[in-house]
């Protein structure tokens, strides 16, 4: 149950707000990297527009609402730089900011003062020159697409970072969801942090159904399997939480390794409760 950048901003952002909210978790670092193999086409928004408008080979309607997505988040950009932004805000909106902002400072229309970048005064959009890049999967004849595209291959050596957390406390993977919304997209964070909410209440009913004494640890996890899955009403709905053997027996290890229950012998004991 992690989170995975490979951005050196987000790493530092998240970071901060996970030490400041006072969640657990431990990051590890290791090389990643990022391919994309593809076309591209090149020159003024106009020109670029153009092209697509003729290119045979290629899904031309497809790529007409790529176009027109490129073209709305580059004027989203465009509104912060014309007053200034900093870095690490842009950074937020998400990872096509950074491909943006390095095409534009290839055309030499944006400034830089310490951590706040903004567009330069007098830049005629119009102008400048941009790179529009599309995978081959949209392409059906390479020969005919290669008259107007070229190819074009991406592989960015990079490193990885990974945010594995180890908080069990609701209150604070709430707070972890609105520390990680700006950073990832919307379907990636929800299953991290239903995932995290499932393994809390799982945890949970273990250290409930254990009490005070020492249990078989066969015994709990075939209760366990017995009742699953578990289903919690909420005020919007159901949460209905499945689980097998060894989704229980890798929970057991995860509340030794925090220090919530004790197994020796084959027996589990409870030393604390999760609050």
């Amino acid at each position: 149950m992690r989170f995975v950048t490979k951005s050196e901003e987000v790493r530092r952002a998240l970071l901060e707000g996970l030490k400041k909210a006072g969640i657990k978790f431990e990051l590890s670092e290791r090389p990643g990297y990022e391919a994309f193999v593809g076309y591209m086409l090149e020159g003024t928004l106009e020109e670029i527009g153009a092209q697509i408008g003729v290119i045979e080979g290629a899904d031309r309607d497809a790529l007409k609402e790529g176009f027109l997505s490129f073209k709305e988040s580059l004027n989203h950009l465009l509104e912060h730089l014309k007053v200034g932004e900093k870095v690490e805000i842009l950074i937020r909106e998400g990872p096509w900011v950074a491909e943006l902002l390095d095409q534009l400072a290839r055309n030499g229309a944006i400034e830089q003062d310490g951590d706040v970048l903004k567009l330069r005064e007098g830049v005629d959009v119009t102008k400048l020159r941009f790179e529009f890049k599309f995978p081959f999967n949209l392409v059906h004849s390479p020969e005919s697409t290669e008259k107007i595209a070229r190819q074009f291959v991406l592989t960015d050596l990079t490193m990885e970072y990974e945010f594995e957390i180890l908080e069990l406390d609701i209150g604070k993977i709430n707070t972890l969801g609105k520390i990680a919304a700006p950073y990832f997209p919307e379907d990636y964070l929800l299953r991290v942090y239903f995932a995290l909410i499932g393994r809390s209440i799982l945890a949970g009913e273990i250290l409930k159904a254990l009490g005070d004494k020492r249990v078989p640890e066969e015994d709990l996890i075939n209760g366990f399997i017995r009742v699953a899955p578990i289903s919690i009403p909420t005020e919007k709905g159901t949460l209905v939480i499945n689980y097998s053997r060894e989704a229980i027996e890798e929970t057991l290890r995860f509340l030794k390794r925090m220090g919530y229950v004790e197994v020796k012998a084959g027996k589990v004991k409870k030393l604390r409760d999760l609050v």
